[in-house]
């Protein structure tokens, strides 16, 4: 027959001789390892509940610095925003007083002129040169007196009021751009 060894067990109460004996000692075994059971299960989901605690207070404070950065950074869009506009104006107002000086000062030179044309081509054609220049300059001074938002809502309205010429005249432009920074 094979060899049957008992293996040695932490308790020190003598083996069981009877069937009722070992059955006590097999139920006392099998409480002991329940009871084992029950305090490994206990101190799982007492580790499990503190590590769902510790995550949830980590994605607090991962969702707080993300909500502060992102509130740091919208603020720093804004300021960008603000700066970026202000920049615009400007530009705008310059080139608008750029603009005004050019229509003046072609106003000038056609008025300066209008004595040669008188001379080369006729009077009636230096009265048109003149009238042109003098028309030049109001514009020129028409641009100055407006602000941009004048000169904005003057736009809106042409464009309302006229759509094929406004369409025309921005093809035309978009035209001569091209053609300017080409570099042909």
């Amino acid at each position: 027959m094979a060899d049957q060894s008992i293996t040695p067990n932490n308790d020190i109460s003598p083996e069981p001789t009877s069937e009722g004996a070992a059955k006590s000692h097999f139920s006392k075994a099998i409480e002991e390892a329940k009871a084992g059971a029950e305090a490994l299960g206990k101190e799982a989901k007492e580790r499990a509940q503190a590590l769902g605690s510790e995550a949830k207070q980590r994605a607090g404070t991962y969702r707080e610095k993300a909500e502060q950065t992102s509130s740091e950074w919208q603020e720093e869009a804004r300021a960008k925003s603000g700066e970026a506009k202000d920049m615009a104006y400007n530009y705008a107002n310059e080139g608008k007083a750029k603009a005004s000086q050019a229509i003046s000062g072609l106003g000038k030179l056609v008025e300066e002129n209008a004595a040669a044309i008188d001379e080369k081509v006729g009077a009636q054609y230096g009265d048109y040169a003149r009238s042109a220049a003098k028309s030049m300059q109001d514009a020129a001074n028409r641009l100055d007196e407006k602000s941009l938002d004048d000169l904005g809502e003057d736009a809106k309205e042409f464009v309302r009021e006229k759509p094929a010429l406004a369409v025309g005249i921005a093809a035309a432009a978009g035209f001569v751009l091209a053609r300017l920074f080409r570099g042909r």
